[in-house]
């Protein structure tokens, strides 16, 4: 896989559902990290990833601690509108792992401090907003992550 998509409870299952038809279209790997605020067989989700709900790949945790002990030794990005650093200069590679927030609330505060190094944020243009969706987030980062890995490959 090219890359791993990673949601930290998501709450909103028509994202979800988009973002995993995203990871299917970009040869991603789904991760989710509970609690969900939603069930994982709302029709909600489903409508929005459609039929293709079932072919993509994907890993469900029990909690961030879970994520981060089956993970521990990934290469990792988080992205935040707090990063300093835009997506475009993330250091893209095959399996990186992408680490989004839920849609509230973005990163828990703990993960943005520890992870200071490794956050990136999608720059935004004017100061009448705090967030972009975050389904429309990740496929930005994903399809910057795409270009720039096929770029460097021979």
């Amino acid at each position: 896989m090219p890359l791993n998509i990673v949601l930290i409870e998501p709450e909103i299952p028509n994202n979800t559902g988009n973002i995993g038809r995203l990871a299917l279209a970009s040869g991603s790997h789904l991760h989710l990290v509970k609690p969900f605020g939603f069930e994982i067989n709302d029709t909600r989700l489903k409508r929005a990833g459609l039929d293709y709900w079932q072919h993509v790949p994907i890993s469900f945790y029990d909690n961030v601690e879970d994520f981060f002990k089956t993970n521990e030794d990934k290469n990792m990005v988080f992205l935040s509108s707090h990063g300093s650093t835009n997506h475009w200069d993330i250091p893209f590679e095959d399996d990186i792992f992408l680490v989004f927030g839920k849609e509230s609330v973005g990163l828990p505060k703990s993960l943005i401090e520890k992870h200071k190094d490794q956050l990136f944020k999608i720059p935004m243009y004017s100061e009448h907003i705090r967030s972009l969706n975050l389904a429309n987030a990740v496929s930005i980062v994903v399809y910057e992550g795409l270009k720039m890995i096929n770029s460097i490959k021979p």
